[in-house]
């Protein structure tokens, strides 16, 4: 897996599809290693004809970890380190797709680096810099779980184990069956590939530097907007003031789902971001033409 090292940390990335391709590049939410985007749905973006790229985080997979309680980095940082993955990838501008704290820092890079993004695919997320009337978050049952983040023992792995599968449960909406068993598996493998598990949790305690009130309505790139309208931790009604809020951004509501990326869903929420980078870069090129 291509290492980018960075700012004194170093990222781990891996890449789907043939160089060449337009790029993707997935940014994922806060605690989630590269994992948190399924190996079918990156495959199946790169079986459209695309070069995908999807990361670990700082503090989680395999990437640099920090001792649980002292990582000091902001927002900012993580945008930053998305930055820094485009550039080490040889990338002038690649496509971003976001979900929940990813589609934040993408939102971000568009505002920053517009030359950067070709467009924005934001699944789960809020607006950057929100400053309309208060919207909904997250849950009180998740409020209540994460209340016991304080008493889990992380040298017991089955005890860890299972409070991230509770994790996965309380996120996902009534569409479809949980499936424990499969979860399970799942978080086998994110626990497998890090020493510090206990330090994804460090994203608890992340803040931002700027002052970025009102600043998403400036993001000039096509956006699409997916949202479950039974999202736990982002309410939909977070999705709906995004996709307002951005100038042409088209919005779907995905029914009965939750924070999450459901499996029966995995093909159709590709296309969409596939048939929605494939209209991006023909913009673009009418744009370079005329």
């Amino acid at each position: 897996m291509p290492i980018v090292d960075h700012d004194g940390i170093r990222l781990v990335t891996q890449v789907f599809g043939r160089p060449g391709d337009p790029a993707i590049l997935l940014v994922m939410g806060a605690t989630a290693s590269m994992l948190g985007w399924p190996d079918a749905f990156c495959l199946a973006l790169a079986e459209r004809g695309h070069h995908v790229i999807r990361f670990d985080h700082r503090d989680t997979g395999q990437s640099t970890t920090l001792e649980p309680g002292t990582a000091d980095y902001a927002v900012e940082d993580m945008a930053a380190d998305v930055r820094a993955i485009l550039e080490a990838h040889g990338l002038d501008c690649a496509h971003l797709v976001g979900m929940s704290l990813g589609g934040y820092i993408a939102q971000m890079l568009a505002v920053t680096d517009p030359w950067r993004v070709g467009s924005l695919t934001l699944i789960a997320s809020e607006p950057l810099g929100w400053d309309g009337p208060p919207l909904p978050q997250i849950s009180d049952a998740f409020l209540a779980h994460f209340g016991q983040l304080a008493g889990l023992d992380w040298t017991d792995g089955p005890a860890v184990a299972a409070f991230l599968v509770e994790t996965e449960r309380l996120c996902a909406g009534p569409a479809f069956p949980f499936d424990a068993a499969r979860e399970a598996q799942r978080v086998a493998r994110v626990l497998a590939r890090t020493d510090s598990p206990a330090s994804m949790f460090n994203h608890a305690a992340l803040t931002v530097r700027e002052d970025w009130a009102g600043r998403f309505r400036q993001i000039a790139c096509p956006v699409l907007v997916l949202h479950g309208e039974a999202d736990p931790i982002l309410p939909v009604e977070n999705g709906r003031a995004l996709a307002e809020g951005v100038p042409g951004a088209r919005l779907t509501i995905l029914p009965g789902v939750g924070h999450e990326l459901p499996l029966p869903l995995l093909a159709g929420i590709a296309g969409q971001v596939a048939d929605h980078v494939q209209r991006a870069e023909a913009r673009a090129a009418s744009v370079s033409r005329s």
